[in-house]
């Protein structure tokens, strides 16, 4: 298979999975005008956030087994549907409670893209060829964070808020068209033809009793709840407690995904050079470390826009190395039920950062104060389960297939 592969594959791979993320993104600058259209307060219009996040984590359980079972384009189209059903809902949506039901069904659409991607990378490649295919492939996944907030921003002042879903329904039928002409199916009918829903069961099983792998979801979990927590209130934070205006928010929100991108595309040579678990160990150092700072500066009074600007630009740096990192390793000793696990790690992924938005939202007071803290929170429990994890009898352990 890998001689097969096509220099299209890391962008057609990248289009579908930035789609979830491109549907979280775009609307971030409107938040606040959706509130006053929907006549909501922010803890409202939030819960369109988390009821998408919701509906992704669960939606993934069903996607993972199915592609194992019946190969990886049939869910994806279906899942295109759902998110494009999804989206003209919330475009017409009357009240915030329409809006947060059809982002919940956005949202099982959206994770179908970003489970069966990582499985397709999986079926592809393992170890330092697959972070180097999974880095690629977020070079144009992290193109939404900067592009998404700023033709979100564009779309509501030359239309209004409800233009930004039929956006999405263009994007989903570039994917759809996507699927068709250039992606092959990576799933042999071998393969298919041994997973049935028995085996699905059997297998995440193995999942839940496998520490390592366990271990390295979580750690980009938290991770990831970290990047979300700040998804979920830099709008009204940068928007609403410093000033910005919308465009101006794009630009500063954007900026972090600069870093991702850039941090991320060292992840095949510095994984050649030193190995993958001493890479995420050295990334997972560098981002508690800039998290921690940055929840010091704010909480000693110090702290402000520049501060809060330059500090997460580092640690989403750092963390732009540990995501895909992580998931490569996760994944690296499953591959015959890549779809599973896949779907295991990412429902972790939004079950956890649905969490923490959740519980952070209790004292969310308007300031940075409480995002930074939750922040700096993640980071240390990255790091804590980096040290469980990655201890060197655990990372001894030979990469082999498991029952």
């Amino acid at each position: 298979m890998q001689q097969n592969i096509k220099a299209s594959f890391p962008v057609v791979l990248g289009l579908l999975t930035a789609i979830g993320l491109f549907a979280i993104d775009m609307y971030l600058p409107a938040l606040p005008e959706i509130g006053e259209g929907l006549h909501a307060g922010s803890g409202a219009v939030q819960a369109s956030l988390v009821s998408f996040f919701v509906a992704m984590a669960l939606s993934q359980l069903v996607y993972g087994p199915v592609s194992d079972m019946i190969g990886r384009k049939k869910p994806l189209y279906f899942g295109l549907s759902l998110f494009s059903i999804g989206a003209v809902g919330c475009a017409l949506s009357p009240s915030i409670e329409w809006l947060v039901g059809f982002r919940a069904l956005q949202g099982v659409g959206a994770c179908a893209g970003a489970v069966i991607c990582r499985a397709i990378v999986r079926d592809l490649f393992t170890g330092v060829a697959a972070a180097q295919l999974m880095s690629r492939l977020l070079l144009v996944f992290s193109v939404s964070p900067i592009l998404a907030p700023l033709a979100g921003s564009g779309v509501t002042l030359a239309a209004s808020w409800r233009a930004i879903f039929w956006v999405m329904v263009l994007a989903a039928a570039l994917g759809a068209v996507l699927v068709t002409l250039l992606l092959p199916e990576t799933r042999s009918e071998e393969a298919r033809s041994q997973s049935s829903i028995g085996s699905a069961l059997a297998s995440y099983g193995t999942l839940l009793r496998d520490p390592y792998y366990l271990g390295l979801v979580l750690i980009a979990s938290f991770g990831m709840a970290s990047y979300m927590i700040y998804v979920a209130n830099s709008s009204f934070v940068l928007i609403e407690h410093y000033g910005l205006s919308p465009s101006l928010y794009s630009v500063v929100f954007s900026m972090n995904a600069v870093s991702f991108i850039g941090a991320s595309q060292m992840n095949g040579r510095l994984s050649r050079r030193f190995g993958l678990r001493r890479l995420i160990r050295f990334a997972v150092a560098g981002f508690a470390l800039a998290s921690t700072a940055l929840f010091a500066a704010f909480a000693s009074g110090f702290g402000g826009l520049p501060v809060l600007s330059a500090l997460l630009f580092v640690a989403y740096g750092f963390l732009g190395m540990v995501i895909p990192t992580s998931a490569v390793l996760a994944l690296e000793s499953h591959g015959r039920i890549a779809g599973t696990a896949s779907a295991l790690m990412g429902t972790l992924q939004f079950v956890t950062a649905s969490s923490v938005i959740g519980v952070a939202s209790l004292f969310f007071d308007g300031t940075a104060l409480p995002m930074v803290t939750t922040i700096a929170a993640c980071s240390l429990m990255v790091l804590f389960l980096a040290a469980l994890t990655l201890r060197p009898a655990a990372a001894a352990q030979p990469a082999e297939e498991r029952p």
